[in-house]
């Protein structure tokens, strides 16, 4: 067996993605958007999150369509903004970690008119699907929602960049 200082995943520099590595330099919200109660609930890592200002705001996302949170078909979720303790949660809810027990084992859940919302976090938002028809962008669905209700937190924020977490706290 050879060990080898690179990852054997990544492709050679010359081939890389461009739009990709531009994407990964661009500093990026960790949420969980979660729907449902009880037996029911789905939720998905989300970092490609807009809000937009206005009356009301809206927010947009792009999540994967393949996802168990986007084919049970949700009209209203939350958005829950993590904070740096969330990072295994996060990495669960995105699929790249375990969760014996179920997602919603991790952390502690509360149910409000949206859905579960997250103890602990920096923050949630209660959004309604907008009526329009969700659309393919690249290799995610474009979701627009009315923001219903914002609850901002005491804690910061996770950060994603890089590929890795950051909390915007630490100067490591």
């Amino acid at each position: 067996m050879t060990i080898h200082s690179d990852h054997p995943f990544v492709p050679a520099e010359g081939d890389r993605d461009q739009l990709r590595r531009m994407r990964g330099r661009m500093a990026a919200p960790v949420t969980v958007w979660a729907a449902g109660s009880g037996a029911g609930r789905r939720g998905l890592t989300v970092s490609s999150v807009l809000l937009a200002e206005g009356d009301p705001g809206r927010v947009l996302g792009l999540v994967d369509v393949d996802s168990e949170f986007w084919e049970s078909a949700p009209t209203t979720w939350t958005i829950n903004l993590l904070g740096p303790e969330h990072r295994f949660l996060a990495d669960a809810f995105a699929g790249n970690a375990p969760a014996p027990g179920g997602l919603f084992t991790l952390g502690d859940w509360s149910e409000s008119e949206w859905g579960p919302v997250l103890a602990g976090t920096a923050g949630w938002i209660g959004v309604r699907l907008v009526e329009a028809e969700p659309r393919s962008v690249g290799w995610g669905l474009l979701v627009e929602g009315v923001v219903e209700s914002v609850t901002v937190g005491a804690e910061t924020a996770l950060v994603h960049l890089r590929g890795r977490y950051l909390d915007p706290t630490r100067e490591d």
